[in-house]
């Protein structure tokens, strides 16, 4: 062969590869050999989606990097994809709706644009040896994953993480959470931990076991606990929440500590957690919005407390009695209270702010703009009773 037509044959053949490696359209794959049509391909530019009827096992095998999206969604009768070399997904990697798949095998995944993986009844494990470290988004609803090993992260913008009923344990690297964070109705036994997380802008935790932020320092959001079921919450390096702090309806917390908590930019709710006795948060100097506490409390103290912009409602079932006397000289001679107030112990039952606490004992109501004393209609009337013999001797 003249080196004429060597040259021509093998530009010929890098321009029939540069097709196979690219395209403006998806890739449908509809078996096995569509997947490996692009075996000759390092990087394939452009987004793959497994076809809804596919039933072979698929694999991309040579492909280190998809720059569009991996789509593997709505098919029923598959068991098994993978990607024996792919490190990175620039798009979406999306794993929806897959009845029967049980095996996904990336060993070399470490990144992707975002990851998406949504009812997934049989699928155990990730399959991502080397760890993903790197994603904007990770949501993962819905599956029977009993363990994220294989998810490790280091960049994340937001996460949510809800309703994997066998998911026991979650524990990411990551420093800073951008945007969210998210865990809900996972599993019954699930520990949380997030051990070097800094700063973040909104985190939510509900009906988590366990949950671990022992370095976490700023929030820029709102930090919200709502039925958990761990007797514990800590903070100890937390210093600044810019929205609403809410600790509500956790059933068995009997103590919180964030010691160092100067600055609430939004509300502070502590709400009907119904074994915490205490109230104590030594450092907290500004709260932005309302406080709102109700629950068994028998001490609540904020002895830093400067500024509460909003109202203040404190109830308890429990006698709080010392605690509203404190508060009330906050409302009346130090101005540090600025909204409407009410302090209440002993009620039949306790509400939040927009409830008129129901006195069922002796102790003490105080509310309106000076935390006047509202006397009990029975000492009233003895009182006026006294007062009315007094007047009659004059």
């Amino acid at each position: 062969m003249s080196m004429l037509k060597f040259v021509a044959t093998a530009l010929a053949t890098a321009a029939s590869v540069n097709a196979a490696c690219s395209a403006s359209a998806t890739l449908t794959v509809q078996n096995a050999g569509d997947a490996s049509a692009i075996s000759s391909c390092s990087t394939y530019s452009g987004s793959i989606a497994i076809a809804t009827g596919t039933s072979d096992p698929i694999n991309f095998p040579s492909v280190k990097k998809i720059t569009g999206d991996l789509t593997i969604s709505n098919a029923p009768n598959l068991t098994s994809v993978g990607a024996d070399s792919l490190q990175e997904i620039g798009g979406a990697f999306e794993v929806n709706n897959d009845q029967i798949l049980n095996t996904l095998n990336f060993p070399q995944l470490t990144a992707a644009g975002t990851i998406n993986f949504q009812a997934l009844p049989n699928l155990p494990l990730l399959g991502f040896s080397s760890n993903v470290a790197k994603t904007r988004s990770l949501n993962i609803q819905n599956t029977f994953l009993n363990t994220l090993d294989g998810i490790n992260l280091q960049q994340v913008d937001d996460i949510y993480i809800a309703n994997n009923r066998l998911l026991q344990d979650i524990s990411f690297q990551v420093s800073t959470i951008k945007q969210s964070l998210i865990l809900e109705s996972n599993g019954d036994r699930l520990s949380a931990s997030f051990p070097n997380l800094i700063s973040a802008s909104n985190l939510t935790f509900r009906n988590c076991p366990s949950v671990s932020i022992p370095s976490l320092h700023n929030v820029t959001g709102s930090l919200g606990f709502y039925e958990n079921t761990f007797e514990s919450l800590a903070a100890p390096n937390l210093t600044t929440i810019g929205g609403t702090l809410a600790v509500n309806t956790n059933d068995n917390l009997k103590n919180i500590t964030f010691p160092v908590l100067k600055t609430i930019g939004g509300g502070f709710q502590v709400q009907n957690n119904t074994q915490l006795k205490d109230g104590t948060f030594s450092s907290v100097e500004s709260i932005g919005g309302a406080l709102d506490f109700y629950g068994a409390f028998s001490t609540v103290s904020l002895p830093a407390l400067k500024d509460c912009r909003g109202a203040f409602n404190l109830q308890s079932t429990d006698d709080v009695t010392d605690s509203c006397n404190v508060f009330g000289k906050e409302k009346g001679p130090n101005n540090v209270i600025k909204g409407k107030y009410q302090c209440a112990g002993k009620l039949a039952k306790a509400g939040n702010a927009g409830t008129t606490p129901t006195n069922s004992g002796a102790s003490s109501t105080k509310s309106g703009d000076a935390g006047n004393l509202r006397i009990p209609a029975s000492a009233a009337a003895g009182l006026t009773g006294v007062l009315a013999a007094i007047f009659g001797m004059l």
